[in-house]
């Protein structure tokens, strides 16, 4: 099976984006980091993909999530079932 497609929406003032990141690497799963702080595209991407201005969001290919910590167990599963 193939990996799953990560993109993380973050800020560096972010705890639970360092944790996201952490846990993808600790897991080996790649992923694209978008820095909101960076590029002003990336703030209304994260708009557009939940009508919020939340870090982080994760894109884990099809799915969805505003926030790591509180959507750990769905995104553990996902994870798991592609690795």
């Amino acid at each position: 099976m193939s990996q799953s497609h990560v993109v993380i929406y973050t800020i560096p003032t972010c705890p639970d984006c360092h944790e996201a990141k952490r846990y993808f690497r600790e897991k080996g799963v790649s992923f694209q980091e978008k820095d909101c702080t960076t590029d002003p595209d990336y703030p209304p991407e994260v708009y557009n993909l939940t009508g919020k201005q939340i870090v982080p969001t994760l894109v884990i290919d099809e799915h969805v999530f505003v926030g790591f910590s509180n959507n750990y167990d769905a995104i553990d599963k996902i994870i798991k079932e592609d690795g």
